[in-house]
């Protein structure tokens, strides 16, 4: 539940990073998230060790690494593209579904599934969903949930 909680921050993080005018650069994002996993991933494994701390700190040191390299990688269009389709798939989709999008210039691709539909007290639906990013051979997954807006948008809870 941990991973989850931390993994939709970080699918938030950047969406909402993406659309700053003074947003960072695409290795600072990549990192930052990779970072983040890293540290959930390093905490994971090293839950009942003595040396937890250090799991956790080369998690993040690796997982920043690994998230430089991919958001390098990954340009404008890819996110507008990755965002679109994930918009498209929460509205437009059942359950297990899967919509794809590939961007034929990066060779950069990926996928958003709905995994569960609930409706708030307040009649507000959300989504559970998962995403896939496929960038040079390398796949990242990140899970979250999302609910829809007034205007008919979906945003990403945190």
């Amino acid at each position: 539940m941990r991973i989850k909680i931390i993994s939709t921050t970080v699918l938030s993080a950047s969406l909402l990073l993406a659309g700053c005018s003074t947003a960072p650069t695409k290795q600072e994002q990549g990192a930052a998230a990779g970072a983040v996993i890293g540290g959930v991933l390093g905490s994971a494994l090293g839950d009942g060790h003595a040396d937890k701390g250090w799991a956790i700190a080369l998690g993040i040191i690796f997982g920043a690494v690994i998230g430089d390299q991919i958001g390098e990688q990954l340009d404008e269009r890819d996110r507008l593209l990755a965002a679109q389709n994930l918009q498209y798939s929460l509205e437009s989709t059942k359950d297990g579904a899967a919509t794809t999008w590939q961007n034929p210039n990066t060779g950069n691709g990926g996928t958003a599934t709905p995994t569960a539909t609930v409706v708030k007290s307040d009649g507000t639906p959300c989504r559970e969903f998962t995403t896939e990013i496929q960038v040079g051979g390398e796949t990242q997954q990140g899970y979250g949930t999302a609910c829809r807006q007034a205007d008919g948008s979906w945003k990403i809870q945190s």
